[in-house]
């Protein structure tokens, strides 16, 4: 047991940190509507209850789908793009899709290759591109879902104010809808490229993130 949880505690690390921090939001988020149903003088609700409103599910889903806008863009950007001296490019001259021994698939795959990396047609194809296309479909899900939380919720607060309801397809033309969304994607894209850019000059010691405390600054495409 030991052996397992050290071998995956980067994952269940993260897994238990994303449930307190879910939970903390939702005791925060719940704490927030309250007030604002005290302020109009309306009856204020369960935590339970809380857990099942649109705010709630807007909040949630349109952090996630620029979580994984950013992962989407990333993955596919950084097959074709590159920077100097950044251990979150490839090296410089290997840029697009690379060749199947590079890559091992096909004739090159070994024994311990995934099958559809040995496979060939449709399989490889989509194999090859699988961790881009689920990282794109779970943002694409994820901004539909938000969309439908997001129009529950700005509804009830029209409603609440007496003001009549839009449709779906008002709301996704709506600031409300465009500044949730680019609000997140903006510090997820200024995340990212700080990260690239700053591990240019800055080590972090044992970190796959980063390259060896004492490699040039030039140096591309190499981890510690």
């Amino acid at each position: 047991m030991r052996t397992w949880l050290r071998h995956n505690s980067l994952g269940l690390a993260f897994g238990v940190a994303f449930l307190l921090t879910l939970t903390g939001q939702a005791i925060a988020g719940r704490a927030e509507f309250n007030q604002q149903l005290a302020v109009e003088g309306l009856q204020q609700i369960s935590f339970a209850s809380y857990l099942t409103t649109s705010d709630f599910a807007v909040d949630v889903t349109e952090n996630w789908q620029s979580e994984y806008l950013q992962f989407f863009l990333y993955i596919f950007g950084t097959v074709y793009l590159l920077q100097r001296g950044s251990p979150e490019s490839k090296e410089l001259g290997r840029a697009g899709t690379e060749s199947d021994e590079e890559q091992q698939v096909g004739e090159h795959a070994t024994a311990q290759s995934p099958r559809w990396a040995a496979a060939g047609g449709w399989r490889r194809a989509l194999y090859s591109r699988s961790l881009g296309l689920v990282m794109a479909s779970i943002f694409l899900l994820s901004w539909l879902a938000q969309s439908i939380a997001g129009t529950a919720a700005y509804n009830g607060q029209r409603l609440r104010q007496l003001q009549a309801p839009t449709s779906w397809g008002e709301y996704l033309v709506s600031a409300d809808f465009w500044s949730r969304s680019l609000q997140n994607w903006q510090s997820e894209l200024l995340a990212v490229a700080s990260m690239a850019i700053l591990s240019v000059y800055l080590r972090q010691r044992g970190s796959p993130e980063s390259k060896p405390v004492g490699a040039p600054h030039h140096s591309t495409g190499i981890e510690g």
